[in-house]
């Protein structure tokens, strides 16, 4: 069960780093570092220092900050096309240390691909669609209920992996749902 949950908790964090970067990494680090619920091996048990989390809290904040101002966060979004999926390796590999079988390699190609995944969907569907349907007025709103999210998520990936494996099957299922409703519609003839 150890291993599952190991794995669940992995694919849960590298999925939220593809909504924000910093937050699951912000939260393993302080979820390490004064709980018992995570144990980070060497070299990821570096994410536990001190100036580590002050490092994560202050890019976390510019984060948050630049992805609320207009141009700012499309510019926000494609440097952290880079950020996220590296978060993303970095939170699987570190959270999925408790399988120490896996190769290193496979669990930050498996993270770099979750979080790339989720952000190709955020930056490239999900935000062009809200600013083109919107005239940009939702983008912050939008992207505060990804940084609640992004945290919900880190936090359950940890605490409750399996719930989090449901969730990541219930947003893709809707995603995927909405996705084939709105092709039908552009498919009929109006």
């Amino acid at each position: 069960m150890e291993t599952l949950s190991g794995i669940l908790a992995a694919f849960g964090l590298s999925a939220s780093a593809g909504l924000n970067a910093y937050i699951p990494l912000l939260v393993v680090a302080l979820i390490a570092r004064f709980t018992p619920l995570i144990k980070l091996n060497s070299p990821w048990d570096t994410l536990t220092n001190g100036w580590i989390i002050t490092l994560l809290i202050l890019l976390a904040l510019i984060e948050f900050f630049a992805d609320k101002v207009p141009a700012i966060n499309h510019l926000n979004d494609g440097i952290q096309t880079f950020v996220r999926p590296a978060a993303g390796a970095i939170a699987f590999a570190a959270s999925a240390n408790v399988i120490t079988h896996i190769h290193p390699v496979l669990s930050l190609a498996s993270g770099l691909i979750i979080a790339g995944s989720v952000h190709a969907v955020k930056a490239l569907a999900v935000r062009p669609t809200v600013t083109a349907t919107t005239g940009g007025a939702a983008n912050i709103p939008v992207s505060i209920v990804e940084d609640i999210l992004s945290t919900f998520l880190s936090i359950l990936a940890v605490v409750i992996p399996i719930l989090i494996a449901v969730l990541l099957i219930l947003i893709t299922a809707g995603v995927i749902w909405i996705l084939w409703r709105r092709a039908n519609r552009v498919r009929q003839p109006t």
